[in-house]
Formats: structure tokens, sequence, C-alpha cells
């Protein structure tokens, strides 16, 4: 049979195996490479951080950011679970010192932020990052640090929320907001402590300084709601923050600002999806036909990290009125 020619199907068969044989090399040749470039861009990534925050707390990897922002998901998701069964907790002297503490917070923020780019002589319309150990770009690396700490500490507006059965505020934007602002923030803190960064900083820090000024004298007590007929403004308010917030940033695109292109791009695309949320956000409570009693539940009568004032004295317990008795921590 020698010398015959080999069988169609047997040089198909044959040429199968050898191809086969031959992918597993290039697999694992094509994932080395992925590896390799990863490691590669992450070592380029880390050459470039701000040397000055290394030291600082939470800064050192981006882990302990990523874990306390993790367990605030699994709180969303379990503490209401946990709290089904129990009393909703007032907590009201709590609120109290909580959102005034966060207005002294924000307004320190919004202070040095102020205050330190004034004396450097910060542009409001393109800056560069200064990474020297100049006193004043060092106030404000760190006026930013705590920034980025402060939406930390507001993950604690969601776990009040929880504790108090308020799980209606709990929504899609709140979680979004939250988780987002703390996360992303180390980036920012990592790589671009100053510079244009201290804008967006400065000016949310002054509307947080409004808005938990309100949520403080909400939380005082029925007494001072005719005071807080202003809320509505309140979201406003961050709307416009969101479209100044893109204006800025495509003036500084547009005249190439020596700033870092990704984080440009990173913050317009950002502040369309607050725009989107935010407006919807304010359609659905102040443009649709507001309704009093919806499903056993009292609606457009929340308010955000304060008390509501019961109707009658009543207490307001997952969406019943009780009128005997008090809701624990009172």
């Amino acid at each position: 049979m020698t010398g015959l020619p080999a069988s169609p199907l047997l040089l198909l068969l044959t040429m199968g195996a050898g191809a086969a044989a031959a992918e597993p090399p290039r697999a694992i040749g094509l994932m080395s490479s992925v590896v390799n470039d990863t490691l590669e861009f992450y070592r380029w990534t880390w050459s470039i951080r701000d040397k000055r925050v290394d030291d600082w707390p939470l800064m050192q990897s981006p882990f302990p950011t990523l874990t306390i922002s993790t367990i605030y998901l699994l709180t969303v998701w379990l503490g209401p679970k946990w709290m089904k069964t129990r009393e909703p907790f007032q907590l009201r002297f709590l609120l109290v010192v909580y959102n005034f503490g966060m207005v002294l917070l924000n307004f320190f923020i919004f202070k040095e932020l102020f205050l330190s780019s004034r004396a450097r002589g910060y542009s409001y319309v393109c800056q560069s990052v200064d990474y020297s150990d100049n006193v004043y770009e060092v106030r404000i690396a760190a006026a930013l640090w705590w920034y980025y700490v402060s939406k930390g500490i507001e993950y604690l507006d969601t776990v009040f929320f929880i504790l108090r059965k308020k799980f209606n505020q709990i929504s899609f934007l709140h979680v979004y907001h939250h988780f987002t602002m703390f996360t992303l923030w180390w980036i920012g803190i990592k790589w671009v402590a100053g510079g244009q960064a201290f804008f967006g900083a400065q000016m949310n820090a002054f509307i947080h300084v409004i808005m938990y000024m309100y949520y403080g004298l909400a939380a005082c007590g029925p007494k001072f709601q005719k005071y807080l007929w202003w809320k509505r403004y309140l979201t406003i308010l961050q709307l416009v923050q969101f479209h100044v917030t893109i204006g800025h940033t495509a003036l500084s695109i547009y005249i190439d600002c020596p700033f870092p292109k990704w984080m440009h791009w990173g913050v317009i695309f950002y502040a369309i999806t607050f725009i989107f949320l935010f407006g919807n956000f304010y359609y659905r409570t102040y443009k649709m036909p507001k309704e009093h009693v919806k499903n056993g539940k009292i609606a457009n009568g929340a308010v955000a990290n304060g008390v509501s004032k019961p109707e009658n004295n009543a207490v307001v317990e997952n969406g019943k009125k009780q009128k005997k008795g008090k809701a624990k921590g009172e």
C-alpha cells in the first residue's frame, strides 16, 4: 500500500489535530500578553500617582475603600431584611448631631479649598496639578482628602434610612450617588489631589453645607417645618451644579488645559448621569401629580435625614400611623 495517495479524510483529520495542538499555546500566549500589558499599565499608572498622599489613611491601596463600599452595598441589601420585623428607630437627637456635624465638616472643606486656592492664585478656568510640598498645595490636597472621607461618612445617610425604615428613600439614585462618590474620589485623591479638582469639590462642599443645614433643621422637629419651604431648590441647585461642571470641564478640554484628559472626560460622563437621575427625581417629585396617600404609604412627605411632620402627633412607622407609643430611640 506504500506510495498510494493519502485519503482526503485522513488529511483533514491530520490537519485538524495539528491545528488543535497549536491552539492551546496560541491561547496561552494571548492571555500572557494581556496579563503583561495590564501589569505594565498598572505600573505606569502607579508611577504618575500623587506621592504626597501615599502614607495618608486609606490611600495606600484601593482595597480599604472597595471593602467599605462593598459593606455599604451589603448593608443596603441586608439592612431592610434585618429591620423588617423590628420597630423603626426615630434617632432624632443623633440625626441633629450628625447633620449639623456634616455642615461643619463641609464648611471646613469649602473654607480650606477657597482660601488656599486663592492664596495660591488658582485659576477657575484652567489649573494644572502642582505636586510640590508647597504649604498651600498640601492644604488643598488635605482638604480634598477630607472631601473624599466625607463621602464615606455620608454612607450613614443610608444606614439611618434603614434604621428608621424609610426604605422608600433608598432609591437607585441614592445608592448610586453615595457608592460612586466615595469609590471614585479615591482615584481623584490618588492621582489629582489639586489643580482642577478643587473646583468641583469646593462647589459641592458649599452645596452640602446648605443641604445638611436643611436636613438638620428638619430633624429638629415639626416646629421647624414652616421654615423648610425651599426643599425643591436644593435639587435645582444640584442640577445647576452638574451643568456648571460640564461647562467648566468642556471649556478646559477646548482650551487644552494641562490637566489629565481621562479625568476631564470621566467627569463629563459622570455629571451627565447625575443630570438624568436628578432630573428624573425632580420631575417625579415636583412636577407629577401628587398623591397624599398611595398604597398605604405617605407620598411626597418624606424628608431625607430629617423627621417629617406627623399628622395629629402620630408616629409614622412603616407607612402606618400609630397614635399611641413611640418609635424606638425617640
